[in-house]
């Protein structure tokens, strides 16, 4: 059996915070049903106001890139459609993801899990410079 893991974000187009709380609640919702008539395995979803974090259970034949483009489609489109916010929704082109061992998988769903609190405390900018500092040590 093949496991691929892979934590994804991505930002709100200039991280503008338009995600609230009651919103965030009914996206993440949907986002679970619509991966699950699609196909995808989505571990979890969380976020704040201006960023989405994701964690995948991707199979060898899913194509990170597509199956991403898939779900912030249809994020962006059902949000919009169903006029939930004060603005239209577009996401920031560029996205982070990194993969994850089956042993890290429950410590990331925790993470995604306390992102309010996580962004208490922190900006989503201190929380990529973690990936960013274990990028470096590997050059």
């Amino acid at each position: 059996m093949v496991y691929l893991f892979v934590h994804v974000i991505w930002c709100v187009r200039g991280r503008e915070a338009l995600l609230n709380k009651p919103v965030r609640r009914v996206l993440f919702a949907h986002l679970q049903k619509e991966g699950e008539e699609k196909g995808l395995t989505i571990v979890a979803a969380g976020g704040v106001e201006d960023h989405v974090h994701c964690l995948l259970q991707l199979m060898p034949s899913q194509n990170l890139l597509q199956v991403l483009k898939h779900i912030r489609t249809t994020m962006a489109e059902w949000l919009n459609e169903n006029r939930l916010l004060s603005a239209t929704v577009e996401w920031e082109a560029e996205y982070y993801a990194y993969s994850v061992s089956p042993s890290g998988v429950q410590q990331v769903v925790e993470f995604i899990g306390k992102q309010e609190e996580y962004h208490k405390t922190k900006t989503l900018d201190n929380e990529l410079e973690i990936f960013d500092r274990f990028k470096a040590s590997l050059a």
